[in-house]
């Protein structure tokens, strides 16, 4: 047997904003909302289960080491849909055959998208 990837959890000041961002941008539908807690689950089981966020008390000092890619038909339009959800676009990146963006979520996560 091996293991699968049941959740991405953030560790972040607002989980209810956080998650509510996650889940305009994923389609994931909260099931959970609390003062230090929030998830949202998948609504089909054909990749990660959940997302979670946790708060802590201490703010986000350094650049991630793991980070959600996205994927999309038309990368321009869901740009300019999460530039409007309160993403921050910080650059476009070209390698290995493909191209994104990486991008910042309302707490200074980073993502991509491609």
């Amino acid at each position: 047997m091996t293991a699968f990837i049941k959740y991405v959890t953030f560790d972040c000041a607002d989980p209810r904003g956080l998650s509510a961002f996650w889940s305009e941008v994923t389609g994931y539908q909260s099931v959970a909302e609390e003062d230090d807690f929030a998830a949202l689950a998948a609504p089909d089981h054909r990749g990660v289960r959940g997302i979670l966020f946790w708060r802590v008390p201490e703010p986000k000092t350094a650049k991630s080491r793991m980070h959600v890619d996205l994927a999309t038909k038309n990368p321009q339009n869901e740009i300019e849909r999460l530039l409007a959800l309160g993403a921050t676009k910080v650059e476009y990146r070209e390698g290995n055959g493909s191209s994104w963006t990486v991008m910042l979520d309302p707490e200074g996560n980073e993502f991509c998208i491609g």
